[in-house]
């Protein structure tokens, strides 16, 4: 028990098709649209799916007739990178960036928070290619949430029960 109640969950979130574009900035688009339309506005780029992206290989070009859907996230790119295969850094650079983007709107929603509800843990960003390991260290120190991460890889561990006390 406590003081604080829980937060009001009757306000409706719309599921967006959301857009991170060159400056970082992030559009989101609760309706139908072209990936046209969109390069209209900026000739010099190309649409990409965060879904489609994969390291060592070029990124998949989202032709003009399709349409962005609900519940994905796509990236604006300029298009000298349609001829060159996605390195780790840029997929990194492209996760803060989208990180930072989502939680940028995240801050600026409607709904009211009372910090029960939210999370202040921030996790590193981890890359995994292969055998190939790369962590950001945030510099937090070792142990703890958001500790050193390097040496950990994905999808490798076991997992067990936690016991609460």
């Amino acid at each position: 028990m406590g003081n604080c109640t829980s937060c009001d969950a009757s306000t409706s979130t719309t599921v967006t098709a959301k857009l991170v574009l060159l400056d970082g900035r992030l559009r989101e688009f609760s309706w139908p649209v072209k990936v046209s339309l969109l390069l209209q506005q900026n000739p010099d780029c190309f649409i990409c799916s965060s879904d489609e992206m994969e390291f060592d290989q070029f990124v998949a070009e989202i032709g003009g007739d399709e349409v962005l859907q609900p519940g994905e996230v796509y990236f604006e790119l300029p298009l000298r990178w349609r001829n060159q295969r996605l390195q780790a850094e840029d997929m990194a650079a492209l996760a803060v960036k989208a990180s930072v983007a989502l939680s940028d709107t995240s801050k600026d929603s409607r709904m009211s928070r009372c910090g029960c509800c939210v999370s202040k843990k921030i996790e590193p960003v981890v890359v995994v290619f292969g055998d190939q390991k790369a962590a950001a260290d945030d510099g937090g120190g070792k142990g703890g949430a958001g500790g050193d991460y390097k040496g950990r890889k994905f999808g490798g561990g076991k997992l067990s029960a936690i016991s609460e006390e």
